[in-house]
């Protein structure tokens, strides 16, 4: 809200200092309403809105609900006409631009941290200077197969080159001239001429055998024989090998700059194709190219009128004719167009004009169309060769309504097949990166795997229990062999050595019969029991001195041994319990009641592991 500002005594220094001064500022300025931006990429979609002179919907809200109700009696300063305008426009409210307003917002923007609670100096700066550059960014970041400002860059160097190689190209005429002056008469272009001062060096030492390679320069037996014949009649002074030396390092600098210019018009005439396809199929990359670079970039050629598109380029000669009053020029830059050039002396002008406008429709196609194709140039150029023959045979031309139909159609499925070409790019695209994220997946899913598997490795108990020859090692780890005489505890052999030296049987009754007594009691169906072949066993089967450990977790105690001896329990089974009852707490190796005990090398003590 602002009072009353007088606009007279707005110059004077004490007003001027009075906004400089937050005390005396805040006597005519006040907050009301404050809203900010909501994010970085918020305040950026404002700023592009009021840069082109939309009313966002934030600011409309922010009218919307902080202006008073009366629209008649309040009056708003806006910075900007347009955006001043849109606000008129969609909401009614009266708008003032510059003079006291343009003053106000000068001393808002000074206060701006001293309005707004919370907020400092220098985060008001940096938030200013971010927003900035990503408005910067945005101005300046369009389609990058659209840029224009490389197509300028390359007309100019192109001219640039044409002239510096016409230069150095007099520049080794002259100088190998002396040596060998009639070469310039046979051979007039000067890329050849600097070629073949490189290939002839000395034209003493020009002979038949050298006729070959002349051929394949020239592209011309008969030019190739008569430089043989020239060299050996030659009015040319002698040369030192110094100087012959400096000629030809000159002429493959001349001959590179040729080469390079050859591969940078390629590079123009693909750039042309992307950025303006319909005005380089009307008129040509290179006129085409010079049209862009003089208006300064696409945009600015599309938006002159034909009559300046006409001229683009003869500015001098129409000041001139203007202050003379003499005749204005008929064309510009367009005149290097081939169209001109074959038109009658008295059609000049008319092709001209025509030209022009065809050329400024060609633009504008360009630079406003989403997917842009050289079918419209393609058309427009059918109809500037119609009106050239109609001006030399009066043939009536076809009318622009039935072209431009024709050219949409074909626009259009051209078009459309550009669009199916990009959507399976971006499928292919999608499937590679799929597959990729999957194999990283999986590749990350092996590595865990392999981590964990480490990991219980390093905390597998000892002893014959570890795994491999002991265990299962999918469960355990590493194969770790079992002492001389013992018994692999989780995946005991089919064949054990038991209490009488013969071989004991662990397999079900699929393998030896429904009702198979396991021939080694003393061998129990979970290993617990750990035999040797010298020691003794007890009436259960165990070894002398051993004992199975208490509590039953091996297959035993979960299994009676009538069951087992019956073979009501398959082998299978046995195992599986016997695997689930183990555990990480299996011990290898039990203490004895006796005196006596029996350890595995790697148990302590107690019969346990380490």
């Amino acid at each position: 809200a602002v009072r009353e500002v007088e606009e007279i005594s707005l110059l004077l220094p004490q007003v001027e200092e009075s906004v400089l001064t937050i005390g005396k500022f805040h006597n005519v300025v006040k907050l009301v309403a404050f809203a900010p931006f909501k994010s970085a990429q918020s305040a950026l979609e404002n700023i592009n809105a009021v840069s082109e002179g939309i009313l966002h919907e934030d600011l409309r809200l922010l009218l919307e609900t902080s202006m008073p109700a009366k629209k008649k009696k309040a009056l708003l300063g806006v910075a900007d006409a347009k955006i001043g305008a849109a606000i008129l426009e969609e909401l009614g409210y009266q708008c003032q631009t510059g003079g006291v307003v343009a003053e106000i917002l000068r001393g808002i923007r000074l206060h701006f941290h001293a309005l707004v609670k919370g907020l400092t100096a220098q985060s008001a700066s940096k938030a200013q200077l971010g927003l900035g550059h990503s408005y910067s960014r945005a101005k300046v970041k369009f389609n990058v197969n659209r840029v224009d400002n490389m197509i300028i860059q390359s007309i100019s160097l192109l001219d640039q080159l044409d002239k510096d190689i016409n230069t150095f190209s007099m520049r080794v005429r002259e100088w190998y001239g002396y040596h060998f002056p009639e070469l310039i008469k046979i051979v007039s272009e000067n890329y050849t001429y600097c070629r073949l001062a490189k290939f002839i060096g000395n034209r003493k030492e020009l002979s038949e055998e050298s006729l070959e390679g002349l051929e394949e320069i020239v592209m011309d037996s008969a030019k190739a024989q008569a430089i043989l014949e020239a060299s050996r009649s030659s009015m040319g002074m002698d040369i030192s090998p110094i100087d012959l030396i400096n000629i030809e390092s000159f002429s493959s600098r001349v001959i590179s700059l040729s080469e390079y210019r050859k591969g940078l018009q390629e590079y123009l005439r693909s750039k042309m194709s992307q950025v303006a396809p319909s005005l380089s199929a009307l008129i040509g990359e290179v006129v085409g190219a010079r049209l862009i670079s003089h208006a300064g970039s696409l945009t600015n050629l599309a938006k002159y009128p034909a009559s300046t598109v006409q001229i683009l380029g003869a500015e001098k000669a129409l000041f001139r004719a203007l202050k003379t009053r003499g005749n204005t020029p008929k064309y510009g830059l367009i005149f290097h167009s081939t169209f001109i050039g074959r038109a009658a002396a008295k059609n000049k002008g008319r092709i001209s004009r025509y030209l022009a406008n065809k050329c400024t429709i060609a633009s504008r196609i360009d630079c406003f169309s989403e997917v842009p194709t050289s079918v419209f140039g393609d058309k427009l150029r059918e109809q500037v060769e119609e009106r050239l023959a109609f001006y030399e045979t009066g043939e009536p031309p076809r009318k622009n309504l039935e072209v431009m139909k024709e050219a949409m159609v074909e626009a259009n499925e051209v078009v459309a097949e550009v669009k199916r070409k990009q959507e399976k790019k971006e499928k292919k695209k999608k499937k590679r990166e799929k597959r990729r994220l999957e194999a990283l997946a999986a590749a990350a899913e092996e590595m865990e795997n392999s981590v964990l598997e480490a990991e219980v490795r390093a905390g597998a108990p000892g002893g014959c229990l570890a795994g491999g020859g002991c265990g299962d090692p999918a469960v355990r780890g590493p194969a770790v062999p079992c002492p001389a005489g013992f018994v692999g505890a989780l995946s005991p052999p089919k064949h054990s050595p038991g209490p009488t030296g013969e071989g004991s049987s662990l397999r079900g009754p699929e393998e030896e019969g429904a009702g198979a007594p396991l021939r080694a009691r003393g061998e129990r169906a979970g290993g617990r029991c750990l035999a040797q072949e010298e020691k003794e066993t007890d009436g259960r089967g165990c070894p002398a001195g051993e004992e199975e450990e208490e509590g039953g977790q091996g297959l035993g105690g979960g299994l009676g041994e009538q069951e087992l001896e019956q073979g009501r329990a398959p082998a299978a089974q046995t195992l599986g319990l016997a695997g689930a009852q183990l555990g990480t707490a299996a011990a290898p190796c039990l203490p004895s009641r006796g005196s006596r005990q029996l350890h595995a090398p790697e148990c302590n003590s107690a019969g346990r592991p380490h």
